[in-house]
């Protein structure tokens, strides 16, 4: 696998992460729309890092999720939780965005910051032995 590709990973790996973070400081501000976009960002970073691995990305974040449910869900290498967790995310990441009077509650935004912790940890865990070689 070229430099390259171990490199965006682990670049992208850390936005997750990043993104993660301010999901939780947001959370706990009361910035509830907010914190449910940097969820989402948080898992779709995840995502992304995994594509580079496969040297793949696509212009649109249905294209990344596409490409994620078909080679990493329905191949049975990732529990098909994480296709759910993610698609819904981006559903409401889409309606805090783009829709008026959209209300996120604090139950919301702490159930979308939990989910994104776990789809993280799995995600680092899935690529951990690429970091190591």
């Amino acid at each position: 696998m070229p430099d390259i590709c171990l490199e965006l990973m682990q670049y992208r790996l850390e936005a997750a992460k990043e993104h993660l973070d301010s999901a939780k400081i947001l959370l706990e501000h009361n910035r509830y729309k907010d914190s449910v976009g940097r969820s989402y960002y948080a898992m779709f970073a995840s995502v992304r890092a995994l594509l580079a691995l496969n040297g793949v990305d696509y212009s649109k974040h249905a294209g990344v999720i596409s490409y994620f449910q078909k080679e990493y869900i329905k191949t049975g290498k990732l529990d098909k939780k994480y296709s759910k967790y993610i698609s819904q995310a981006f559903q409401i990441r889409n309606n805090t965005d783009y829709a008026d009077f959209f209300l996120v509650s604090q139950e919301d935004a702490r159930e979308q910051y939990e989910r994104a912790v776990e789809f993280y940890d799995i995600m680092k865990r899935y690529l951990q032995p690429q970091e190591d070689t």
